[in-house]
């Protein structure tokens, strides 16, 4: 297999079209959105993180699975935030996270993956090691 594969996430899309047409909670809120591309060198993963910095995302390696991660906590305050006439009741749009997981393929330089973050996109280069060939096994003439 040469190919990522992706982990099913905790949505699966099952909200019906006639319920919320305009909105599609999977793709917008879940997860960002990543391009995989692969050359004879490597695989170049590219993920949209508007808003984000490098110190917000977190990118680990556990075997063949790669994560890239964040949370994000907005910190705004105010000292007319809680008084007799303005109180919160639900505040839900203060921490904003993801994890994606990727499964790597067998022909991954796990040792060599580096990434970038410019402009709210998160570059990952996977290079690519040759895979050892089959190896012949000679039948001896008892």
């Amino acid at each position: 297999m040469n190919e990522l594969s992706l982990f099913n996430t905790l949505f699966n899309n099952d909200f019906d079209n006639d319920m919320l047409p305009e909105f599609n909670f999977h793709a917008t809120y879940a997860t960002p959105k990543v391009d995989v591309k692969e050359t004879k060198d490597k695989y170049l993963l590219e993920m949209d993180l508007p808003g984000r910095t490098e110190k917000d995302v977190n990118i680990e390696l556990d075997g063949s699975v790669l994560t890239i991660s964040s949370v994000k906590e907005e910190k705004k305050e105010s000292k007319n935030e809680n008084t007799d006439k303005n109180k919160w009741l639900i505040r839900e749009r203060r921490t904003y996270e993801f994890s994606r997981r990727f499964t790597l393929p067998e022909d991954v330089n796990g040792e060599q993956i580096s990434a970038n973050f410019k402009n709210g996109v998160l570059t990952i280069d996977i290079p690519r090691k040759a895979l050892p060939a089959a190896k012949k096994i000679a039948i001896k003439v008892a």
